[in-house]
């Protein structure tokens, strides 16, 4: 570490953050190009002219260099609740919806070709499916948590994060069939305003109300 870094602890979170970037960014193209199983991780080392010891100190598993790319949105729902005022799955509908009026890729509503190939990488490759779920389940243990952290916070989280899930995969698949954003958006909002509905109604009144 340079004595820069050691005066300047932004200084060195920045290059860290760089870091990860430029790897994961690196291991997402090989993965595009070759297949998730085909590429290494000594090879996507060498690719980023690091050693294999340093790629591990960043990503602790080989998905991880994928996976990094959605890591901002881990704890999304909870930090929307947790800023809410007022109901939470009214904050989450409406939170969802802005999303698909902007084409927001988590929502899977999006065209855009890389945004299409990583998905098509995420989905078709069962090991990062796997290790995607645990991003699922810190996410859904977030929420619970903001919700009130008992057994009925726990399953109220769980229903919110199932919908979150089933509805953007369900647009992703459409897209990546063909179907054009502005044809699927419409049975988008329908969908999502029904599930929130449905949520809404069967929630208990504490959670589908304010939960500050």
């Amino acid at each position: 570490m340079s004595e820069t870094d050691t005066r300047d602890p932004g200084l060195r979170e920045r290059k860290k953050q760089r870091m990860y970037e430029t790897v994961s960014d690196i291991a997402v193209r090989l993965f595009m190009e070759k297949g998730f199983d085909a590429v290494s991780v000594a090879e996507v080392a060498a690719a980023a002219e690091i050693s294999k010891p340093t790629l591990f100190r960043y990503f602790p598993a080989k998905e991880d260099l994928v996976l990094y790319r959605i890591a901002d949105h881990e704890g999304e729902a909870a930090r929307v609740v947790a800023q809410a005022e007022g109901a939470a799955v009214e904050a989450l509908r409406r939170h969802f919806l802005e999303g698909l009026e902007r084409a927001d890729p988590v929502t899977g509503l999006s065209d855009h070709p890389d945004v299409l190939a990583f998905h098509s990488l995420l989905y078709g490759t069962p090991s990062l499916v796997a290790r995607a779920y645990t991003h699922q389940e810190r996410s859904e243990a977030a929420l619970a948590e903001v919700l009130g952290g008992d057994l009925d916070a726990r399953l109220a989280a769980g229903q919110i994060m199932a919908v979150l899930r089933v509805l953007a995969l369900e647009n992703w698949r459409r897209i990546a069939a063909g179907e054009r954003v502005a044809d699927v958006r419409p049975d988008a909002v329908a969908a999502a305003e029904r599930a929130f509905g449905r949520l809404a109604a069967g929630l208990p009144p504490h959670l589908s109300g304010d939960t500050r």
